[in-house]
């Protein structure tokens, strides 16, 4: 059965350490491994993208494969066929799957039936890429410590849910800032706060979650398939804005992060997001460098 990444839980703490080490070489040249060689990658889309269909394409074509791109109106998985026929017949052609859907259960059920890896590219519960890639960005822009205070103030999307699951692995302290029926996971949240090396906050104070925090972090709103409800969720949310009074009660060294797209003057300031302690575009880079890492561990393992 090969390995998958349908979320970040699907790791040990040790082979995120190992996924981190890989992206470090591989973006100081160090290191070039070409596994998909000769193998082409179907990159499943059901939402749109900038950010993952462009990395993930690029990545892939940087391992020594061919990036196939596949609409939802061409495969309409679980519709046209079965996602247990589709996955079958994809592994007879693929080296890689990579899949960008709405439903966390088709990611699943792909892993499930393929006999090739399968990458989470981002579904409606979690977002495994990208959290594992700014968690690595963090590291490059902070001092190392046993344990990193990240503020995420907003909405209790997929965004958090991954850095939940990122802290049930690894000591994080993560606090969140949002309104009570904005929250996370519940169950999600309960598997984080088991790792006695982690501590987990939930607040509707946003001074409270960003107070000497090291990194502050922030999401739209209202995800896509969501935007209908963009208007509710603003009233809810709007407390939690990243400006530049919330950011002065973090640490004095503290890191901003968006995982984009942003809705510049919601849930977050211009003068902070184009400011000198936004690392949003070496958030954003790190996506192909992490991606990349990902891949090599999958085809590795």
């Amino acid at each position: 059965m090969p390995r998958s990444l349908c979320q970040i839980t699907d790791l040990t703490a040790a082979e995120v350490a190992e996924i981190f080490d890989l992206c470090a070489k591989m973006k100081k040249k160090e290191i070039a491994p070409r596994p998909l060689e000769g193998k082409s990658v179907a990159c499943i889309f059901t939402k749109a993208s900038l950010r993952t269909r462009v990395s993930f394409e690029v990545g892939i074509s940087e391992l020594g494969g061919k990036p196939i791109y596949i609409t939802d109106n061409e495969i309409k998985l679980g519709q046209r066929e079965s996602i247990a026929d589709a996955a079958r017949v994809l592994s007879r052609y693929l080296g890689m799957i990579m899949i960008r859907t709405f439903k966390h259960s088709d990611v699943e059920g792909l892993a499930k039936w393929a006999s090739v890896p399968i990458v989470n590219g981002l579904t409606d519960l979690v977002h495994p890429c990208q959290i594992l890639g700014d968690y690595f960005t963090a590291t490059e822009h902070l001092p190392k410590k046993d344990r990193y205070k990240v503020a995420y103030l907003g909405d209790g999307n997929n965004i958090t849910n991954s850095w939940l699951n990122l802290a049930s692995l690894i000591p994080i302290e993560f606090r969140i800032g949002t309104a009570e029926d904005c929250r996370p996971d519940p169950d999600i949240v309960e598997k984080a706060k088991a790792n006695s090396e982690s501590k987990i906050l939930i607040t509707d104070d946003p001074k409270e979650a960003v107070a000497g925090a090291d990194v502050l972090y922030t999401d739209v709103w209202a995800s896509m398939g969501q935007k209908h409800l963009y208007e509710e969720k603003e009233q809810k949310l709007k407390k939690f804005q990243i400006n530049s009074s919330l950011l002065e009660m973090a640490s004095p060294d503290a890191i901003v992060m968006h995982c984009l797209p942003a809705e510049r003057g919601r849930e977050i300031t211009d003068e902070v997001m184009d400011g000198p302690q936004s690392v949003v575009f070496d958030e954003a880079e790190n996506r192909l460098h992490i991606q990349k890492a990902i891949m090599v561990f999958l085809s590795m393992h």
